[in-house]
């Protein structure tokens, strides 16, 4: 489909929300205030779609708009009675054109400002609490069995850790990203920095959902820009 300029986008999402419920255009208006980019999370080669499915919900209801899926070697397949429908209100970006994945989803994360926050129990660097929110901040985690790949710990700009008291090594990936991500974005909202989508990513994240709602949607927009 022909990729449209900022006002096209206005336009049709202007046209599909016309189509949508009254209460459903009120969730939208609500919800998109408490979307965030300035948080995000990155998952590499999680074999376990129930668990990476898990995170994905977690992420919507903690407002992360992004989720990575790094796919080196294990393909992410939904898990819908897990995901419960969060994949349509998240963004998903999936890396597995190449060899090395990780690489490649480290370069653009770099390029869109982010620092790289390894988590892992083993390298003693900072914990969860000491985390600088003040930067964009990918969260990556690594596999449920083996952990994060050498590659993903040596190029991670922070190795983090969650405080444990217990006889038990690490937690659950699906916890961990639960714990993460419900710490630091109280603690983003709570701040004084610009942790808001910008006007033109409102615009996105909302006609994806408009999409995702109206199934006349693709049609509609062909009759609108051919």
């Amino acid at each position: 489909m022909t990729k449209l300029s900022v006002q096209q986008k206005q336009q049709l999402l202007n046209q599909l929300l016309e189509m949508i419920s009254d209460h459903k255009n009120e969730l939208f208006t609500k919800i998109i205030e408490s979307r965030s980019r300035h948080l995000t999370v990155v998952m590499e080669d999680i074999f376990q779609s129930q668990n990476a499915s898990a995170v994905l919900r977690s992420a919507d209801c903690f407002g992360v708009q992004d989720v990575h899926i790094i796919e080196n070697r294990n393909e992410y397949i939904l898990n819908p009675d897990v995901a419960l429908g969060s994949s349509k209100w998240i963004t998903m970006h999936r890396y597995n054109d190449f060899e090395n994945n990780t690489q490649i989803a480290f370069d653009k994360l770099h390029e869109n400002g982010y620092q790289i926050v390894a988590t892992t129990p083993h390298i003693n660097d900072i914990e969860l609490d000491e985390l600088d929110i003040t930067k964009k901040t990918a969260l990556v985690f690594g596999t449920e069995l083996k952990g994060l790949s050498k590659f993903a710990i040596d190029h991670a700009d922070i190795h983090m850790k969650i405080p444990m008291f217990g006889f038990t090594e690490s937690f659950n990936i699906s916890v961990s990203a639960a714990l993460c991500m419900h710490h630091l974005s109280n603690k983003i909202r709570k701040a004084n920095i610009d942790w808001k989508l910008t006007e033109i990513e409102r615009v996105d994240v909302l006609l994806n959902w408009a999409r995702s709602v109206v199934k006349s949607a693709p049609e509609i927009e062909r009759q609108m820009f051919v």
